[in-house]
């Protein structure tokens, strides 16, 4: 490559279905809180009743196996919101939030949440259609991983890397985030050895390439191909 590229901003925030109205209604009920990298949000089992936009910084959110597994599910940054809350029961949190960058994060409580929506009709609608983002991403992430094989999860993976982080240079897909083979493997449910195995062989076949630490995709098509990609926007399929 003739130049390194730099780094490259998220191409779509999931509070996109957020007019800026709204955002700024929801911005206002927040309070400021700061968290250092390698410390959590919040862990399996704590009370969830808040949301959490992220200002700056990066969090990712895990599930743990009984084995001790960890499973990544999601890669939040900023301008993305997160959270469970459950507006019929008290329920506990179901996943982990580890902060991955030094992070400035808005809290919104469910309490101040409710009075929110109760008084504004076109926030409330918007909010459905968030949750319903969010539900879908789950839907789809899970959808990858059952029923294409660990090469589909894994080419859906690069995929969903490539939008997220991915910068144009060259007619080729660069993926600015650098992750080891072992992120990716919690990323897809998979071994070390075996995502090792299967970056060779798109290797070998001239779909990706590994320039600078980088994974640059040269055949979308075929990644496309192989994971039964349904073309979902953006907005569904990222990190």
């Amino acid at each position: 490559m003739s130049a390194k590229p730099q780094a490259a901003e998220i191409n779509v925030r999931n509070t996109e279905c957020f007019s800026a109205d709204s955002l700024s209604k929801l911005k206002q009920i927040m309070y400021e809180s700061k968290a250092s990298s390698g410390t959590f949000l919040f862990r399996e089992g704590e009370k969830a009743d808040k949301l959490y936009y992220i200002h700056s910084g990066r969090i990712k959110i895990t599930k743990s196996s009984d084995e001790g597994r960890q499973f990544i599910l999601y890669m939040y940054q900023e301008g993305d919101m997160f959270g469970q809350v459950d507006p019929f029961r008290q329920s506990t949190q179901v996943f982990n939030a580890e902060v991955i960058e030094d992070s400035i994060i808005g809290v919104i409580r469910q309490k101040d949440l409710e009075v929110l929506l109760w008084q504004n009709g076109d926030l409330a609608v918007e909010f459905m259609k968030w949750m319903g983002l969010v539900h879908r991403m789950t839907q789809t992430k899970f959808r990858d991983l059952m029923m294409f094989g660990k090469h589909g999860a894994l080419c859906s993976l690069l995929i969903r890397l490539g939008n997220t982080y991915g910068m144009e240079h060259n007619g080729h897909i660069v993926i600015t985030k650098t992750h080891t083979n072992t992120e990716l493997a919690d990323m897809i449910g998979a071994t070390r050895e075996s995502v090792n195995r299967m970056l060779s062989e798109l290797r070998k076949i001239d779909a990706i390439s590994i320039e600078q630490s980088r994974i640059v995709i040269k055949d979308l098509q075929y990644l496309r191909d192989i994971c039964h990609c349904e073309g979902c926007p953006k907005d569904i399929c990222r990190m």
